[in-house]
């Protein structure tokens, strides 16, 4: 971008600004291919303004940087005639040669050899040497042509017109003069126009008052023209640092807008994270609370089924004693009296006496063994939390259609244990047999309970379907029972497999509060 401007600014004789944007272009290429035509830029500003030994040392370096390029991606080599070109503004005809020879004989365009040969032709002429210059000008005037080259058709004439006159052929140095005179108009061409209204003032002596005046009015309008331009690049050159300057507030703003917008997502972000974590905490104190209210129901639950079988059993060894002690006597009490009153009845009245007093002696001998049978085995140790244990399973067993066995440990004293975890034992138990009802299919089942090196093992075994312990996908219930067992500080162990049944173990610490 800064080469293509700093193109244009030389085209419009801006030197300076020209210069400058070619300068800054060179700093970012650095290393790169384009560096050449810099320096051969630079060397064409220094040629327009006159400084020609500058213009060598910057067509030197676009040289060096021109023979760096790889030889694939190489174009046609404009240095050696830029570089004759200066030789010929300073006056050095032979170096010029050397030079235009040298870019003849490289392989390069017809209309770069076409330009070669006519600049080679005029050094000569300026050199007063016209050996084959004449040929050397048509032919590459005919190159030209072919190509439709106009602009180069334009030089061609003038250099052409210039060998004519200094050949004292008026005639056809006016001819091409004019040629080139008008094709310069059409391609609205202010150097070349110039050239050739100077060479029809110097050639037709009739009007060279006319082509002077239009000279001068064409190169003031021309000089006005290139100054209104270089102020319209001044003026676009402002509009533009306004525009950047305007364009980078704007990525400020931006920058600033987008940042506060990060930010205040972020803390919304945060806003509702803490809120979901509140809910989250709330939620696990409800579920905590929740719990703890549950554990006090079936803590409750077990106290009250204790007493309803301690109560039980109470009435029954109330019952029992009642039967012992009180009917039992009564029976007594009367056969001995009806014993004494059959003394006193006629013989064959006693026998059928005889008979009643032995149906009396029999009731009582029932009675005495039902009243054995109600008070034997129950007492208040025998209520214990095995007995309630027993009582679920039982009542499960109905539900899930399933056959029972039950070993309780007498070593294990569950009155000892707090309620709290023998709640939570419970709810194992009746989360485990829950489980057993809804997948296993089960048709009998074993519950053990048993102590070893201070551990409560549990150990609820089925013959159900089973299932993959591996792959298999945990359930809710499952997930309950490790939560529980991790309360208790426990730990569990699931045995599965297909088509024969599960097996599950439980640890559970113990240490009885009255152990002593």
């Amino acid at each position: 971008m800064l080469y293509g401007m700093s193109y244009i600014k030389a085209r419009f004789k801006d030197y300076y600004g020209s210069e400058i944007l070619v300068i800054k272009a060179i700093k970012i290429f650095k290393e790169h291919e384009k560096l050449y035509e810099c320096y051969n830029r630079l060397g064409l500003l220094q040629k327009d303004i006159k400084e020609y030994d500058k213009a060598l040392i910057y067509y030197n370096k676009a040289l060096v940087h021109f023979n760096k390029i790889k030889s694939k991606r190489k174009r046609d080599n404009p240095l050696y005639i830029n570089i004759a070109n200066i030789y010929v503004k300073k006056g050095e005809y032979s170096k010029a040669l050397k030079y235009y020879n040298i870019a003849l004989n490289q392989n390069i365009k017809r209309s770069r050899y076409a330009r070669i040969l006519d600049n080679r032709a005029y050094c000569k002429l300026l050199m007063h040497d016209t050996t084959d210059i004449q040929k050397d000008f048509f032919y590459a005037l005919k190159i030209r042509d072919s190509l439709k080259n106009k602009a180069g058709i334009s030089i061609s004439k003038i250099r052409i017109s210039d060998y004519f006159s200094y050949a004292k052929d008026t005639i056809k140095a006016l001819q091409y003069a004019k040629e080139a005179n008008s094709l310069a108009k059409e391609l609205k061409n202010g150097r070349d126009y110039l050239v050739s209204l100077q060479q029809l003032a110097n050639l037709d002596t009739k009007n060279s008052k006319k082509y002077y005046d239009r000279y001068i009015q064409f190169n003031d309008s021309l000089i006005s023209q290139e100054r209104r331009t270089q102020n319209k690049f001044t003026r676009i050159e402002f509009e533009t640092d306004e525009h950047i300057a305007d364009n980078k507030r704007l990525n400020e703003q931006r920058i600033w807008i987008f940042a506060a917008s990060i930010a205040l997502l972020l803390i919304l972000s945060l806003l509702y994270y803490v809120r979901v974590q509140k809910v989250q905490n709330e939620k696990l104190q409800l579920e905590a609370e929740q719990q703890k209210a549950n554990e006090e129901v079936y803590v409750l639950t077990l106290q009250q089924q204790a007493k309803l079988e301690e109560e039980r059993i109470n009435e029954r060894n109330r019952i029992s004693a009642e039967l012992h002690d009180g009917i039992l006597g009564k029976l007594f009490g009367t056969r001995v009296s009806l014993g004494f009153l059959g003394m006193q009845m006629q013989p064959e009245t006693q026998e059928q006496h005889q008979t009643f007093l032995d149906e009396l002696q029999t009731i009582e001998k029932e009675i005495r063994e039902v009243s054995h049978r109600l008070s034997e085995n129950f007492d208040d140790a025998t209520v214990n939390f095995s007995t309630i244990i027993e009582q679920l399973l039982k009542d499960k067993s109905v539900i899930g259609n399933f056959t029972y066995t039950f070993t309780p440990d007498p070593t294990i004293l569950w009155k000892s244990i707090n309620e709290v975890i023998k709640a939570n034992v419970y709810r194992i138990i009746q989360e485990a047999l829950q489980n057993i009802i809804k997948h296993a299919n089960a048709k009998s089942v074993i519950l053990d309970f048993s102590l070893h090196q201070e551990q409560v093992i549990i150990k609820i075994q089925d013959d159900g379907v089973g299932f993959d312990a591996k792959k298999g996908k945990k359930g809710i219930g499952i997930k309950n029972i490790k939560t529980r067992v991790e309360k208790l500080s426990g730990s569990v162990d699931f045995i599965s497999v297909i088509n024969k049944g599960t097996t599950l173990l439980i640890y559970i610490p113990y240490f009885p509060q009255n152990a002593a």
